[in-house]
């Protein structure tokens, strides 16, 4: 008995001492404020910078609603075709700035940020010209691939005037990410808030008291993004950024195959992410009643992107956290980084799963008044919040590979999961199951989910000290060059 008791004391748990508890408490609390403020440093003018550029398209879209289906369905496919399939690529070939800015800025090499700015302007300009065509020619693809003359005829005199828009992404995307990896994140902020005041003021104008219709609203739209390329290009080149831009400079047609292979891989990986909801629509436009699945599905997915800018946002904060970190050899520091982003955008994520569930598809009434379109929305707005919680997490995994430089990788992933599994499901669901939209929305919410697990394999998998060993070799290789 006596030997029992001795022993007693060893079979529970050893007590500890209650300040190392809450010590260690304390001390990952404050660790935790420390990386959340960082984070929201960027995170926050990174939101309100996409929700108002998003804005400036969303303010068009409900102008033209309200003036008709047809125009609201020639306006989501001219929206989604052409200059949604160009702007992924653009702003896939711009997330290159996101990781080799965010390196460099991470190691101090501040001269290096300019030189990649003016490379990828160069590149992206360059990009932007061969794509010009594809507008010219929209109304002759969207007969090519059987959408109805009208709705083609109705696009393709839409699409022409997006060309300005086009070009202005191509100067704007880079100069977005330059100045993010900075943390001047105010700038972005204030010029895409002044530019969409603008947009609304000059597109009642257009629309309303002069009857320019649909072209006064996407004429309206051309000059508000250009209103915002030029506000951050009079910034930077006139000493707003005295560290990295040191004027235009030679340097920029250095290793300038290295630098289009990196963008053409981040153009590969964010537009083909970006062109599969996208794709969504244009799949609708052949189920029967399509005007009325378009206009719904148009709606919905103009919802979702306007929520988007949020993990967006995550998106571009996580990219430059993880760049800087690992620039800065922490790995242990990228790992923690990932982590916070990650947990904070799922908890805003379910917020408003549970708002888009609640409110279902009285956020329609924004953009129409037709009974059948907001019955359609009605029946769509489950799909809809699944969406929204799923896309809290996808995009922030995202966002580490463009601060890891993992776009070639991620970019075979996207394929394998989006177009050999979400597409080919959904068309199943869609057609032979005959579930409609529903049924084409699921399927690639399954591709979703299936990128979403690869990714966070990826991430939990990798050796982050390693990932910044070769991050300092890369800035390393810089120095050396010099």
């Amino acid at each position: 008995m006596e030997e029992e008791e001795a022993r007693a004391p060893l079979l529970q748990p050893q007590p500890q001492p209650r300040g190392d508890k809450a010590g260690r408490a304390r001390r990952a609390a404050a660790e935790w404020w420390v990386e959340s403020k960082k984070l929201w440093q960027i995170v926050g003018p990174a939101i309100f910078q996409r929700i108002a550029l998003y804005g400036i398209n969303v303010v068009s879209q409900a102008f033209i609603g309200h003036l008709g289906d047809l125009e609201l369905a020639a306006f989501s496919i001219a929206a989604t075709v052409v200059a949604g399939f160009n702007f992924g690529f653009l702003l896939g070939m711009a997330s290159a700035l996101e990781t080799l800015c965010g390196q460099a800025f991470g190691a101090k090499k501040h001269h290096m940020l300019g030189v990649y700015l003016q490379r990828s302007w160069i590149v992206l300009l360059l990009f932007a010209a061969a794509l010009t065509p594809t507008y010219i020619f929209m109304e002759d693809l969207l007969l090519l691939i059987g959408q109805s003359p009208e709705l083609s005829r109705l696009a393709g005199q839409m699409s022409v005037w997006l060309i300005p828009q086009h070009f202005a992404m191509a100067m704007l995307l880079p100069l977005t990410r330059f100045l993010q990896s900075q943390l001047k994140n105010w700038v972005t902020a204030y010029t895409a808030g002044a530019a969409l005041a603008v947009h609304v003021a000059v597109t009642y104008v257009l629309v309303h008291h002069l009857h320019f219709g649909i072209v006064g609203a996407v004429a309206a739209a051309d000059m508000s993004w250009w209103l915002v390329v030029l506000g951050q290009f009079v910034y930077v080149v006139g000493g707003g950024c005295p560290l990295s831009w040191k004027g235009f400079s030679m340097e920029a047609f250095a290793d300038f195959w290295e630098f289009i292979k990196l963008s053409s891989a981040s153009g590969v990986m964010l537009c083909l992410e970006n062109w599969y909801y996208r794709l969504l629509v244009l799949l609708t436009g052949y189920l029967k009643n399509a005007e009325i699945a378009v206009d719904a599905l148009s709606i919905c997915q103009t919802i979702n992107g306007w929520e988007m800018m949020i993990p967006f946002g995550f998106l571009a904060a996580t990219g430059v956290r993880v760049a800087n970190e690992l620039g800065a050899g922490s790995g242990k520091g990228a790992r923690f980084a990932i982590v916070v982003s990650i947990t904070t955008s799922v908890v805003i994520g379910l917020v408003f799963w549970c708002l888009i569930l609640y409110f279902n598809d009285q956020i329609a009434l924004l953009f129409t008044s037709s009974r059948v379109v907001l019955a359609e929305v009605h029946n769509l707005s489950v799909l809809l919040a699944f969406t929204i919680l799923l896309n809290s997490v996808q995009p922030v995994l995202s966002g580490v590979a463009v601060g890891s430089g993992w776009q070639a990788l991620v970019a075979y992933v996207n394929i394998g999961t989006y177009y050999l599994i979400g597409v080919p499901l959904g068309m199943v669901l869609g057609w032979p199951l005959h579930f409609g939209v529903g049924g084409i929305w699921s399927g690639m919410i399954g591709g979703t989910a299936v990128q979403t697990l690869i990714l966070a394999y990826l991430t939990v998998k990798c050796d982050w000290d390693e990932e910044a060993m070769v991050a300092s070799m890369r800035m390393q290789k810089w120095a050396e060059s010099k």
